[in-house]
């Protein structure tokens, strides 16, 4: 009996183990597919970076890398066409390009098209740098600017720039095996480079009329990592997709344009004093709320120096003691002047592509200057005018007693009758100047002077 128990037992544990094998290979099977599946779908993920380099161009790279890092995809293309941008946002870029683990291919397009500025380092940083026929790129050389007035910073500061910036290029372009001299010499000289010039000093690898030409050029060919390791692509052939940016940064992207936050901000103050002056209006003050909030969101993005902000507001003061003492335009002019100011330094770029041009500041401060300081001296005019309607009105208004007023009777101002009250005893007919209301009771005075032109309208 015991026999048949433990034989039993066998056959059961023999058949669970049978069964615990067969659910891990499914298991296993269910589990490989999504990779076999990527892997033989591995396709070129194409980006365009076509603006300046900024924190919504460093978002939108970092997030197509993790996106091809995810897919497994077999490069990462990236179209470039930019004039530079900031030094933060360009180190922050070619930190994801240097640790991606998907090659990442930076194609300088179209023609005509150049990478400036902090454009060729991420030129450099990548790990195939590429330049269609009729592009440009260099002139690195850090600087700083105002609006239109370029700074010259002590000698030592200067030095210091110059230096960092010069070791970024000489670290990604070394460790791509590139031409590290060359590579210095646009951020030190600020150095220009045509197409043919650069793949001739060896800044690029690859001179490309189309990426199909690119790739076609690339097959089968060795290029070094950033590890330095060498590694082929073969991507003649294979599909290449596109991936575009979100709504989100397609919105901020473009709030990224110093001229735009400085025409909100200026258009959000000048809602804001209308709604001041009008309570109530609901619209003008809803408008500037979103329109400043959104202004500081950009600035806040932006290198925006903050004093510029002080100058602004310096600004709507003016226009305000402009209404108030009537100095025939002076401070409205100065008014202008700090506005304009104001807005040519509110954003601190190395590039004229983000900065406050001065057309723009000046076909910003000028109409609103204008504007304001009419808006302003007529609601000052509106405050010092004496008030003609309700009670109040009645003040100072020429009135006929109706009745004798001893001291109390009726006087009739404004085809209406009102009780009234007199200092003595007045007849009937007697003209009498309201002095001030009471409640429904008029305190009044006798007229002594000759009868005014609308006393002789109240008594008819």
């Amino acid at each position: 009996m015991s026999n048949i128990l433990t034989k039993m037992t066998f056959v059961s544990l023999e058949r669970f183990a049978c069964l615990a094998v067969a659910l891990c290979s499914v298991l296993l099977c269910v589990s490989s597919c999504p990779f076999f599946c990527t892997t033989a779908q591995a396709e070129v993920l194409k980006i365009t970076v076509d603006d300046t380099i900024q924190p919504i161009s460093e978002e939108y790279i970092a997030r197509a890398l993790a996106e091809a890092r995810r897919r497994n995809d077999q490069a990462v293309l990236i179209e470039m066409n930019t004039p530079g941008g900031l030094v933060e946002s360009t180190r922050q870029i070619i930190e994801h390009i240097t640790t991606s683990s998907v090659p990442v291919i930076v194609y300088v397009t179209p023609t005509g098209g150049h990478a400036g500025s902090a454009g060729i380092f991420i030129l450099e940083a990548a790990d195939v740098a590429a330049m269609a026929p009729g592009t440009a790129a260099g002139a690195a050389h850090p600087v700083a600017l105002i609006g239109p007035v370029q700074l010259k910073p002590d000698d030592e500061m200067k030095r210091k720039i110059e230096n960092d910036t010069a070791a970024l290029m000489r670290s990604v372009a070394s460790k791509r095996g590139r031409n590290v001299d060359a590579a210095e010499g646009a951020v030190r000289e600020s150095k220009s480079f045509t197409d043919q010039e650069a793949l001739s000093q060896h800044l690029i690898d690859y001179v490309a009329s189309s990426p199909e030409d690119l790739f076609r050029q690339m097959q089968g060919k060795s290029f070094k990592r950033f590890n330095g390791e060498s590694a082929t692509l073969n991507l003649a052939g294979q599909p290449v997709v596109g991936f575009d940016m979100t709504l989100r940064e397609q919105v901020l992207d473009r709030l990224m344009e110093p001229d735009l936050a400085f025409l909100l901000l200026a258009i959000g103050a000048l809602a804001l004093y209308v709604e001041f002056n009008h309570p109530g209006a609901v619209i003008p003050g809803t408008v500037g709320v979103v329109f400043i909030l959104v202004a500081a969101f950009a600035l806040n993005l932006l290198p925006t120096r903050f004093a510029a902000l002080f100058l602004i507001l310096a600004a709507f003061a003016l226009f305000a003691a402009e209404a108030k003492f009537a100095t025939h335009g002076v401070l409205t002019v100065g008014g202008i002047a700090l506005l304009t100011l104001g807005g040519l330094l509110l954003v601190d770029s190395p590039i004229p592509e983000m900065r406050v041009h001065l057309v723009t500041a000046l076909a910003v401060s000028i109409p609103l200057g204008v504007i304001t300081a009419f808006l302003m001296t007529i609601a000052l005019k509106a405050r010092r005018n004496k008030i003609v309607t309700g009670v109040q009105g009645l003040v100072g208004e020429t009135a006929v007693a109706q009745t004798m007023l001893s001291p109390q009777g009726k006087v009739f101002v404004h085809g209406e009758l009102w009780d009234a009250i007199a200092p003595s005893s007045l007849p009937a007919g007697q003209l009498v100047v309201i002095r001030r209301v009471d409640g429904l009771t008029l305190a009044v005075e006798p007229l002594e002077t000759s009868v005014p032109v609308n006393a002789a309208s109240a008594a008819l």
